[in-house]
């Protein structure tokens, strides 16, 4: 089956970080610039580390929160791993994705002990509309790159400019041979939501973000991601994509990304 990385190997150190090699295949590729990953499957990989590293039973990863220190490069990399701050039930885990021997995400993870809090629980972002309702849509395509030609989009006809409901799910492994779970397949596609609602076309504006922040409820579920997203500009040059995060048994966490608008030249 394709995937969007091959892996070589993984080395562990003295005090228990680790080093993993991976590359990119052409599905990774980004929508701005062809010599760049996308920045949805790059976060897909990096869950995968925090997945694998150190896992506990009686613990999940209840926020992620990515920083994008430059391009992306669509080359040979590692992800390193360490444990910033043990607990008995509080975690917090760094992972730096690099390449050519450059930073290009730094991620940082708490790691929270679960328990039965089912007699509180309580939802206040509403459900929205169940994937099998939805139409095929192209309009992403209009992106181009590897990664955005790997998916499949869903929406509907409240769908514009700034807001709307878009489902999208790819058949690919995060890795090459290696079974991936339903976290790191659904994380691996939360970035998308930048393009999916965008106010203006790309073309004579740009606007990337410079961080993903991911807030999980619960853990998701299955392979179908829906993002109810807004995107907001603001008068100086900065804006904001918000997401409600859905698969199809509900809502099950939130994101943001900072974005930097820049008039292309």
């Amino acid at each position: 089956m394709p995937a969007y990385y091959r892996f070589r190997e993984r080395r562990t150190d003295e005090q228990g970080a680790t080093t993993a090699y991976y590359e990119p295949t052409p599905h990774a590729q980004g929508a701005w610039n062809p010599n760049e990953q996308h920045m949805a499957p790059a976060t897909g990989i990096i869950c995968r580390e925090l997945e694998l590293f150190a896992p506990r039973n009686d613990m999940r990863i209840a926020r992620i929160n990515l920083d994008i220190w430059g391009m992306i490069l669509f080359a040979p990399f590692t992800v390193e791993t360490r444990m910033l701050r043990g607990g008995r039930t509080i975690e917090l885990v760094e992972t730096r994705l690099m390449a050519e021997d450059k930073t290009c995400i730094v991620a940082h993870a708490w790691r929270l002990q679960t328990c039965d809090s089912s007699s509180i629980a309580g939802l206040e972002d509403p459900p929205v509309a169940p994937v099998i309702s939805m139409q095929e849509w192209a309009g992403m395509k209009a992106w181009g790159g590897g990664y955005i030609n790997s998916m499949q989009f869903k929406t509907d006809s409240q769908r514009q400019p700034g807001s709307g409901v878009v489902w999208m799910k790819n058949d690919l492994q995060m890795v090459e041979g290696k079974q991936t779970s339903s976290f790191v397949r659904l994380m691996g596609m939360v970035d998308t939501a930048n393009g999916t609602v965008t106010r203006i076309q790309p073309g004579e504006w740009a606007f990337p973000n410079v961080d993903l922040n991911i807030s999980l409820l619960r853990a998701p579920q299955g392979e179908w991601l829906g993002l109810d997203t807004v995107q907001q500009y603001g008068t100086d040059g900065i804006g904001i994509t918000s997401s409600v995060l859905h698969d199809e048994q509900g809502v099950f966490g939130r994101s943001e990304q900072t974005l930097t608008l820049r008039r292309i030249q």
